[in-house]
Parts: structure tokens; sequence; C-alpha cells
């Protein structure tokens, strides 16, 4: 007897809706979303405002971590690395190392690899690359991390290293997280591997030039000082919670997801984008779903103030990009349509099934695309 076979779709995402889902055009920003599908095999999309694809490129391999259009209107592409060998168990889906940036029409003009980058990286306006890197440290430091769930006796813990390079592809800049952090002072979440510390997943510049740096296995943001290294700032685990993408704003504010993993004092799951006042510590403007754990990503995810005061979100596990105005309210949702499993192993095991997650994506307007018009 044959066993029948429904004919429901069976990715809950894509039953629950994709594209576009709501628009005020009233009230939305308007512009372009650059979107950068983990499993699309290299596809980006530049996507109108009303869900229409209005640009596409096809890269040489898939995404590391995002793409964003850099102020020259080419597209800075953060690949992920064919030859880095695996670190640890998630290393397939959390590498990159093979930066491109591509014309709109898909020429290739400059290229850079580093294997051992793994998460972010930001084109800086001069054209240097910062990154985050990683390295092993040894057993006797690895013993003075507190913290986290081994995972073997013979179990390799790596720190994070912090590089800038020129377009040479020349270290004009280097920070290496063991020696300007005391481990004792930064221990890993109870429920989290011990094989990355402290887990740099997210880098900013601000206005002063200092290097401000999400921690996610510790939870936590920190701004290092360029010139000696030292940290200057620490926004804490009683603030964030395993967050991701620290983005300094014109007022001196900090704009941060915070992902919500561990979160100190809660029972339920879910996630949050906060405005951080620095000097003071305190949270002065925050976004989250009335009904909490509907809004909810364990990892990847960003947030982007845009220039009519509305902040566009990316809820990265399930493909859901929104922007909501200052005062909460959604003026504009799109989920992605585009599924795919990965297409290595080592990556499904990490992240199985038909997925549409992106790590971060980026609104842009009409104007910072003049070659659209075209």
């Amino acid at each position: 007897m044959e066993t029948a076979v429904t004919t429901v779709d069976q990715i809950t995402q894509r039953r629950r809706g994709v594209g576009l889902i709501a628009h005020d055009p009233a009230l939305s920003a308007g512009g372009y979303t650059l979107i950068a599908p983990q499993t699309a095999d290299g596809n980006v999309y530049l996507v109108g405002i009303d869900g229409e694809v209005a640009h596409q490129w096809k890269m040489p391999v898939r995404p590391g971590r995002h793409a964003v259009i850099l102020a020259n209107g080419n597209l800075g592409y953060n690949g992920n690395h064919p030859q880095s060998e695996s670190r640890y168990a998630p290393w397939s889906m959390w590498h990159g190392g093979d930066f491109y940036e591509v014309t709109p029409q898909g020429e290739t003009v400059w290229r850079y690899e580093d294997p051992a980058h793994h998460h972010d990286a930001q084109w800086l306006p001069n054209g240097n690359l910062l990154y985050a890197a990683c390295e092993p440290v040894d057993a006797a430091f690895a013993r003075r991390v507190p913290g986290g769930t081994p995972h073997g006796d013979d179990e390799v813990m790596y720190s994070d290293v912090i590089r800038e390079v020129n377009r040479a592809g020349q270290i004009v800049w280097e920070w290496h997280a063991r020696d300007h952090l005391r481990p004792e002072d930064f221990p890993i979440a109870a429920g989290f591997g011990r094989y990355h510390w402290p887990l740099v997943n997210g880098l900013a510049v601000d206005a002063n030039g200092r290097v401000l740096m999400s921690l996610r296995t510790t939870s936590g943001i920190i701004g290092v000082d360029r010139a000696t290294g030292r940290v200057d700032l620490r926004i804490g685990p009683d603030v964030v919670s395993h967050q991701h993408a620290p983005v300094p704003l014109a007022n001196g504010n900090i704009l941060a997801f915070d992902n919500g993993n561990f979160r100190h004092g809660t029972h339920v799951v879910f996630s949050r984008v906060v405005e951080i006042d620095p000097a003071t510590q305190r949270v002065v403007w925050s976004y989250a779903d009335d009904v909490v754990n509907l809004f909810y990503t364990p990892f990847m995810g960003n947030a982007q103030r845009l220039p009519n005061g509305n902040t566009h979100v990316t809820e990265s596990s399930t493909g859901r990009l929104f922007e909501v105005t200052p005062a909460g309210e959604v003026v504009w949702e799109y989920v992605i349509p585009w599924f795919a499993e990965y297409p290595d192993e080592a990556a499904r095991k990490t992240g199985p099934g038909q997925l549409n997650s992106v790590f971060q994506t980026f609104r842009y307007s009409a104007a910072q695309l003049p070659w659209l018009r075209d």
C-alpha cells in the first residue's frame, strides 16, 4: 500500500507567508533592502520596498555572512572561504574570509582572503577592511576562562583577533583579545560551548575612532582605543544578552540587536532592539513585540537606524525583515522567500533544514543607488 504524500508545504515559514507582508508608504522610509541569504548559493538580492527584485548579483561563493553597498556604489561581499579549515562544530556556518568588491555589473575590482575570519567585517570609508579573525589559545589560558559547557578534555579554545587591512592586503592594525581582556572578568554563559572566547560577532567604529566590539559568548559590548588597545567602554550582560551588531548613532548612542539568549531574570526568550547611552549604560529606546516571543532569533540579527528616524530590523533565523517607527509601530514587513539547505554537511549539522536565514540586511535610499536608474 502506497503512503499518501501531503500537498501541504512542509516549510513552516513559507506556509505563514513570504515576500511583502505589509507596507505603510506614508510612514515607511522607503528604499531598497540588500539581502544575501545564507543558503542562496551566492545570490545577492536588492529588493524594492514593494517586494520586487530590483537587482541581483551572483557571487562565486555563498555568503560567509553579509553584503553591503559601498559609498562608491559597489557591492562589498563577505564570502564563505572554501578552503577554511574547520576550527569547531559551527565553523562552517560562521566563517567568511573570502571578501569581494564587485561593481553593479558583477566585475570583481578587489579581493582579499583570510581563512581565519569569522562573523563581521566593516568596509571603512578609507577603503580599508576591518574584520574579526580567531587564533587558538594555550590550555593554561583556556583554564582561566570561567563558565561555558566543555565538549571534551581535548577541546581547543579560540580567541579573537581584530584586523584592519589596506587595499594592498597589508595588516595596518591588529588587536588580540587575549592580550587586553582579563579572562576572569569575561565568563562564558553556562549554556554555551567553550570553543570560542569571547566571540566578537559585531564591529563598528564610532565618531572618535574607537572600535566597538560585540562579545557574543560572554554577553556585552566593549569599546577599544585604537592607539593603546585598552578597553575604555564596557556594556555588560546586565544590559544585553548574546547580542549582535553594535552601531554608533549620530547622537553618540549605540544601537544594538539584543538576541536575548541566556538573559538574566526571564523565563521566556525574546529578542529586542536597544539604543544605549554609553555614558550612563542605560537603554533609552527599545523595541520588542507586544507578545515578546513572537520576535526572537537566537543567532545573527541587526538593526539599522533610517534617515526618517525609523529602524530597519533583521530577525535572522526566520528571514523576517521589518521597519518600526520610534513609537514601535511596524510599517513594513518582508519575509525572505528563498529557501534552501546549506550545501555542506558540516553546516547542515548545525543548521539543518530548508532555511531562508540571513546574517544581516541593510536598507538603502534611491540616492545611494544612482546606477540603478541608468
